[in-house]
């Protein structure tokens, strides 16, 4: 999960442009494959063990009145397989494709114990969120619908299991994040002496995977808003990757953010999470 800043001529050759944006699209592709099966898989599984529960009731119903008292999972069910999908996907990966080596982890750990870092952190994680909050209020000032598409989510989760729910948003959430976004996507073009582009493309894919055009119903200019204020917040998290050199001042200031984003939610009843 750790790692230090990279110099391509010692840490992985000299991979040219073409094979590092290869590598990284196969990231990508493997990431969307193996989280969306996951939760196909769970949501299959759930409605197969309700079915299952329905029909030893003895009910004579039929097969769409059987569909329509399946129902969808409860709320806890869903906040389980987001992060066995994703959090999994993101172990898959770091352990797959993009294992730190003894090295980074030694360097990681001479990054955590300097004061510079936490510094770091600390501004990151407050300057995320006061842009987020920032960009939010002029977007909503301007009619867009700004609403995050896991803020249903993640209200009824907190209604039902608070305590689960801040660890999972405020903790498990940035954690494998990070590890996906940062340490494997964007590691992998940082090595390979990109990290402009890394930078670009990892923010990109972290924004479309929380607000995916055509699939959030919300109208286009109120989705690429949202892009743009996801994109920025995972660059931000980027460059202090780059900065500091170890994943845990992302993983720090991602928490930040979340916690803060998390308390106006419950205090004002909306907050860009």
């Amino acid at each position: 999960m750790t790692t230090s800043p990279y110099d391509p001529a010692q840490a992985g050759g000299n991979a040219s442009s073409r094979a590092a944006l290869s590598a990284f699209a196969l990231d990508v592709v493997l990431a969307i494959l193996l989280s969306f099966s996951t939760m196909m898989l769970g949501v299959f599984g759930w409605s197969v063990w309700r079915g299952v529960q329905l029909a030893r009731q003895g009910n004579d119903v039929s097969a769409a009145q059987l569909q329509s008292a399946v129902g969808t999972p409860p709320v806890l069910f869903l906040i389980l397989l987001t992060l066995v999908s994703t959090g999994g996907t993101a172990l898959v990966l770091y352990f797959w494709r993009r294992r730190a080596t003894p090295a980074e982890w030694s360097a990681s750990w001479a990054a955590v114990q300097r004061f510079r870092t936490w510094w770091l952190v600390l501004l990151a994680g407050g300057a995320t969120f006061l842009l987020s909050s920032l960009m939010s209020w002029v977007g909503r000032s301007l009619g867009l619908d700004l609403t995050p598409s896991n803020l249903e989510l993640i209200e009824a989760g907190f209604a039902q299991f608070p305590l689960f729910l801040a660890l999972f948003a405020v903790v498990l959430a940035p954690l494998y994040e990070e590890l996906l976004f940062r340490r494997v996507l964007f590691g992998r073009l940082w090595q390979a002496g990109r990290p402009l582009l890394g930078l670009v493309l990892s923010s990109l894919v972290f924004a479309l995977v929380h607000e995916m055009p055509g699939l959030n119903g919300k109208p286009l200019a109120s989705t690429l808003f949202l892009i743009t204020v996801y994109a920025g917040m995972a660059a931000v998290f980027t460059v202090v990757y780059r900065a500091t050199g170890t994943l845990w001042a992302p993983v720090g200031a991602h928490i930040l953010n979340n916690a803060l984003a998390l308390a106006v939610l419950q205090v004002y009843g909306g907050a860009q999470a």
